[in-house]
């Protein structure tokens, strides 16, 4: 059973996120037992500062964006936006960006997907299933389908986006390296890359760096927006929940 585990078969771009969650994982274990160890009448240094920039930044965010009902999801949309940035910048290390593997991205997706129903159901209770029937009961296949919508948005636009920059990344590599068999290699019979280190940083910096801060940034708001539009506005939203109490 133990060879079985070690001859286990396992695509490089889940290596990838796992590696990813680890760091991301120790990370903010470090900062929780800093936070514990901290005396609050000090200011925060160091480490702990950049947490709890972090940590004000994605609540102000979470409260200006879904209000004041949704405080406490600044900790869900920071570890979202947390894992999405390094995900995209991973390909720096050598190893394939996890994004590039569709079950990486659906999966996001996924959880998006569950928080925006599991929101509607919360405010709306069982007038959650009338959604599916308006205006009229006949419309009810073309709102199933619809609901998918989502999913399949969000889904599509972090694979697409990493998958483009993976595909011109290599096709990069593989001009440098074409043009290089042809001339320097062939003069000077180098086994390493000369041109590709110089033409590609540029490249690595708006395709990995650029681009990943922006679809990490498009992601978080666009699940903010999908789950706060489930709930009802501020008035209706107070009545309900002290209803539901």
């Amino acid at each position: 059973m133990f060879d079985n585990f070690l001859t286990w078969d396992i695509a490089p771009e889940i290596l990838s996120s796992l590696i990813a969650m680890l760091i991301i994982a120790i990370f903010y274990i470090v900062l929780g037992i800093l936070a514990r160890r901290h005396d609050p009448l000090k200011k925060p240094k160091g480490l702990l500062l950049i947490g709890e920039i972090l940590v004000g930044f994605f609540d102000h965010l979470v409260e200006d964006l879904m209000g004041k009902r949704f405080e406490g999801m600044g900790g869900f949309v920071m570890a979202i936006a947390s894992y999405l940035f390094i995900a995209f910048i991973f390909s720096l290390t050598g190893l394939p960006s996890p994004i590039t593997y569709l079950a990486v991205p659906l999966s996001l997706a996924l959880v998006t997907f569950v928080m925006i129903h599991a929101t509607s159901v919360r405010f709306t209770k069982w007038k959650y299933f009338k959604r599916y029937i308006d205006p009229i009961p006949v419309f009810l296949p073309i709102n199933l389908l619809s609901m998918w919508a989502p999913l399949l948005s969000l889904t599509l636009r972090l694979f697409g986006n990493a998958l483009a920059g993976w595909v011109i990344m290599t096709l990069v590599y593989t001009a440098f390296n074409s043009i290089e068999a042809l001339t320097i290699s062939a003069v000077a019979g180098s086994g390493f890359s000369l041109i590709a280190p110089i033409g590609t940083p540029i490249l690595h910096a708006y395709f990995d760096f650029f681009s990943g801060l922006i679809q990490t940034t498009v992601f978080i708001f666009l699940t903010m927006i999908y789950i706060a539009q489930e709930a009802p506005e501020d008035e209706i939203a107070e009545i309900t929940l002290k209803g539901g109490r």
